[in-house]
Formats: C-alpha cells, structure tokens, sequence
C-alpha cells in the first residue's frame, strides 16, 4: 500500500479525512438525538438542535469553507431521518410528539441555518480579503 508521504496526496487524504469525520460526528449527533431527544422535553430536544448548529458552525470554520458546515447536516438528516421512519412491526423511534417534532424541525432548521450562517461568513470574510484591491 503506497500512502504519499508529501505534496497533493497527502492534502486530498487528509481533507477527506476530515470531511468523513464531520460527517460521521453529524451522525453520531443524530444517532444519540434520535434516542434521547425526549430527555426534558422540548428543552432536550432544543439541546440537541443548538449542538448541532455549533457543530456546522464549527466545522466550516476549522474546514474554512462551506462544506465543513454540509457534511454534519447531511450526516445528522440521514441519521435522524432514517431512523423516524416506521419499521415493518410498526414501531418508531421518533414519536410524533411535540419533543419529536422540535427535534426533527429544529434540527433540520438548525442544519439549514448552519449552512447558510457558514456561508455569509465565509462570504463576508472573503469579500472583506479583497476590499481595496483593484482588479487588473
């Protein structure tokens, strides 16, 4: 097995890397919400929503760019999503209660706004980088 030890190699390994991490912790967030959502309910639900904004949050900035932000709200909608749906016995994980829903909405709000929080950041700090240059 040839890992490349320097150069481009190295650098698209690693931002992959990093890319699966966040989204793996963005599924993880959702796999743990899912079964605890209703802990103090809506505050828990609330909880897990906050925790996932700062994880898209978090995760464009150290990534410094919008896909830091993507990959744990894709991890977490997958997750979460997947495990609402209704098993052939009929059972379901996330019960259409006012927890349940806070958790599934928030969270997908929390996700969307993570993106979009990501990207007019990214955006003003881009366009403040080239403020008072002249194009040629």
């Amino acid at each position: 097995m040839s890992i490349a030890t320097s150069g481009k190699g190295t650098r698209v390994l690693l931002t992959g890397a990093a890319y699966t991490a966040l989204f793996l912790a963005g599924a993880v967030e959702g796999l743990i919400g899912s079964f605890q959502y209703s802990r103090n309910a809506p505050a828990g639900a609330i909880g897990f929503c906050v925790v996932l904004l700062a994880t898209c949050l978090l995760g464009a900035w150290a990534m410094r760019s919008v896909s830091g932000a993507l990959w744990p709200a894709v991890g977490w909608i997958v997750a979460s999503f997947v495990l609402s749906m209704p098993v052939a016995s009929g059972s379901v994980i996330i019960t259409d209660s006012t927890a349940g829903k806070w958790y599934l909405y928030g969270g997908s709000v929390s996700a969307l706004a993570g993106v979009a929080l990501a990207f007019m950041a990214l955006s003003l700090r881009a366009g403040a980088r080239g403020a008072g240059k002249r194009p040629r």
